[in-house]
């Protein structure tokens, strides 16, 4: 599998997710439209498929004008409030694309039909992938909009933490800065965050260039 990371809005990513064998692709959260096409194109992919992982404006907003710019695409969601959703749905329902398989992982808490859409291929050597929307981020989690602390502990810990350790994780937003900054202010002795601090981090971010 290849993923293409398209920035959007001020701190929002979108993903295009591709499968190198058949040349299908899923865009996640396509909330700028135009952005997709041009990356699709760029990448001469078939964009087939709209993964949606939850209601909120700044992720599902452009779902219906990606379907107008691009009939025939199936939408995917774990919640009715999901625009132009075409396929609902649960925890551990399972499809294809082209060769990858994608599972969908029910995590209330920031939403209450958030889903995160867990990505394999069989016989390869390459690590899964794991798009998470606003459930979790670099050193954070997302908002309790919707649900529980308990809810929020069960999909950080029972489900997205028991994924093998290798997973890529692919994010709603860039928080980074700020979510280590309160870590920091919470656990001021934690090693971890501290590392990360000195740009140790997925994003090479630098928490001390903004203090």
């Amino acid at each position: 599998m290849r993923v293409e990371l398209i920035p959007a809005l001020t701190d929002n990513y979108m993903y295009l997710l591709i499968d190198v064998d058949s040349r299908e692709a899923a865009v996640v959260d396509p909330v700028e439209p135009i952005k997709v096409v041009e990356a699709v194109r760029k990448n001469g992919v078939k964009l087939t498929t709209i993964l949606t992982t939850h209601h909120h404006w700044d992720h599902a907003s452009g779902n219906e004008k990606m379907v107008k710019l691009m009939p025939g695409l199936k939408v995917y969601g774990g919640d009715d409030r999901v625009d132009a959703i075409t396929k609902k749905v649960s925890h551990s329902h399972s499809f294809k694309l082209g060769s990858l398989s994608i599972k969908c992982l029910f995590t209330p808490c920031h939403t209450t039909g958030h889903i995160c859409y867990y990505v394999t291929k069989e016989n390869s050597s390459e690590p899964p992938a794991v798009f998470t929307g606003d459930t979790l981020f670099v050193a954070g989690c997302g908002k309790f909009f919707e649900g529980t602390a308990e809810q929020m502990y069960k999909a950080l810990i029972e489900i997205l933490g028991r994924l093998p350790p290798e997973t890529r994780v692919y994010c709603g937003h860039e928080y980074t800065v700020s979510n280590l900054k309160f870590a920091r202010h919470v656990e001021p002795d934690n090693e971890v965050i501290q590392k990360k601090e000195k740009g140790n981090n997925p994003f090479n971010v630098n928490i001390n260039k903004n203090t």
